[in-house]
């Protein structure tokens, strides 16, 4: 293997260049909540395990293991929740949240959480996929949840849960589940941005590896004490993993549970707890790159770990410009594949258009997209993985698993990339989203980055766009900053002096938004809705 790359000429594959994570053996029966409580100090960390960030309320390590052990008991004993069953949740993040997923997890039941702000018709596609027997929501989302079967309702505002957190008795409840780190641990969903959602099974080990992917960074504060923010929502995959990783390290996480507060909420929360580092989305890091608090807003504030969806170059630059002495980590994740790479040191974070090195325990190989063959650094292909991190695989919906999965069991992203010499990773875009231009193939993500860097454009996306001549052409829906006279002219213009001739935008449209999840992962499916087929070729070719 080569040092430098990560590269074996022998395998044509990339292995990590991260020192090896102390992970279990594989045949020792763990679940997540007991392998991390088997590494937990004694005594107990003094510091608080969550804060809320809106009402300052804590929960403190002794009081999060004693209700996650009246949790599970109430479980098994009054619920009759058994090893292997699904527990849906559907609800905001709060102080209770944790406390559910250790719970179900510790007793070898599936914790499935969904977005509280889903629809009914969404949470019928997650009821029908998963076939939960629990379902733990709140006075605001029950009303969403499907009346099929026979689904147990528990409302987090309900004496009755209140009961099972406090007082049940672990003893009564029979002898303890052996659960095994293969096992399915929780069940996430896919965003859905260029197709149906899928459901996504994660075993007890993945999430073992995600948590120990992260270290804690260094922290400014006289105590020494790692304050973590969760800028993130807790239902969705990347969320679960920090909030897990959280009580693994043995951390104080703060959360967000203000139901309106957005990036400025964010940034408050942040300010407020005197965070060391933060888990966000890009929205947030473009915000703090803007304007409004500067550094001495973030006075222990040492790293941001961004993820989520991609961020442009031009934002990270921003960044890296107004607060030097923070350093801003991107990664590589996905539902399907976990956590893949990521930066770590700051040398490698002030690589801004990479997404890292590839993470302990993962193996990764290049295919060509034309001829399957494996590719070397610096030749663009399809990325395949191989980790502790990558799914079981999808479940319900006679959703199909193989197409996911090579014939050697390589996990196929759909991402094209390519390493360099030095084994960063670079992401081109997603290979479904590539526009096909005449006989070339164009980035829509390529061009986005260009398009973020134009004078006067506050938000863009490309799509391809039918055309009798070439196929399809790239096409930019732009979001103008207030008060920008910028034209649809000046931006092909602009565009056209950055990038080879072949990927120049040839039709632009100005809106008022971008669809966007909270992420600030594109919707490109509802952009798509809108590029119907010109009725003769009279774009700008």
């Amino acid at each position: 293997m080569d040092p430098r790359s990560g590269f074996c000429p022998a395998t044509r594959t990339f292995c990590s260049l991260r020192p090896p994570n102390p992970l279990p053996p594989e045949h020792v029966p763990f679940s997540f909540p007991s392998f991390a409580l088997s590494r937990f100090p004694s005594p107990l960390p003094a510091h608080p395990a969550f804060v809320d960030s809106s009402t300052g309320a804590t929960l403190s390590f002794p009081v999060l293991l004693s209700r996650v052990r009246s949790l599970a008991a109430a479980l098994r004993s009054t619920v009759v929740v058994a090893k292997g069953d699904v527990v849906l949740v559907l609800a905001p993040t709060r102080l209770d949240i944790p406390v559910i997923y250790l719970a179900v997890m510790s007793i070898g039941a599936i914790v499935s959480p969904v977005n509280p702000l889903s629809t009914a018709a969404d949470v019928a596609r997650a009821v029908g996929l998963c076939n939960p027997s629990i379902v733990f929501a709140t006075a605001a989302t029950v009303a969403k949840v499907p009346t099929v079967g026979k689904l147990t309702i528990i409302l987090l505002e309900s004496p009755q849960f209140q009961s099972f957190l406090h007082g049940q008795d672990p003893s009564q409840d029979g002898p303890p589940v052996e659960v095994r780190q293969s096992d399915v641990a929780a069940i996430g969903y896919s965003s859905g941005t260029t197709g149906r959602t899928k459901a996504v099974a994660q075993s007890h080990r993945r999430i073992i590896a995600s948590a120990l992917q992260i270290g804690a960074a260094r922290p400014r504060t006289p105590s020494g004490t790692v304050v973590t923010l969760l800028g993130v929502p807790m239902f969705n995959s990347y969320g679960l993993n920090m909030l897990m990783r959280g009580v693994l390290m043995a951390e104080t996480t703060v959360v967000i549970t203000a139901p309106r507060g957005g990036v400025a909420g964010v940034m408050a929360a942040a300010a407020r707890c005197r965070a060391t580092q933060m888990f966000v989305a890009p929205p947030v890091v473009v915000a703090m790159a803007r304007g409004g608090v500067g550094p001495e807003g973030f006075p222990d504030l040492v790293r941001v770990d961004c993820g989520g969806a991609p961020l442009s170059t031009a934002a990270a630059s921003a960044f890296h410009e107004r607060f030097p002495d923070i350093d801003l980590s991107l990664a590589l994740g996905s539902t399907e594949g976990g956590l893949i790479s990521k930066m770590v040191s700051r040398q490698e974070c002030r690589r801004v258009k990479s997404t890292g090195r590839l993470c302990s325990g993962v193996q990764a190989k290049v295919v060509d997209i034309s001829n399957g063959g494996l590719l070397s650094t610096n030749e663009q292909g399809e990325l395949f993985i191989r980790s502790p991190s990558v799914m079981l695989g999808y479940v319900g919906g006679n959703e199909p698993n193989i197409p996911a999965f090579d014939s050697d069991g390589w996990l196929k992203t759909g991402d094209l990339c390519y390493f360099d010499e030095d084994g960063f990773l670079y992401i081109i875009d997603r290979l479904k989203e590539l526009i096909k231009y005449k006989a070339y193939q164009v980035a829509p993500a390529e061009l986005e980055d260009v398009l973020h860097t134009i004078p006067g454009v506050f938000d863009a996306a490309v799509v391809p766009y039918p055309d009798e001549e070439a196929g399809q052409i790239p096409m930019a829906f732009v979001v103008r900053q207030k008060g920008s006279s910028l034209t649809e002219d000046q931006v092909m213009e602009f565009v056209a002096k950055q990038v080879a001739p072949y990927k120049k935008i040839r039709k632009v449209v100005c809106v008022d938004s971008i669809p966007r999840l909270p992420s600030s992962k594109l919707l490109r499916r509802k952009l798509l809705k809108l590029v119907t087929l010109p009725k003769s070729s009279s774009s700008r070719l």
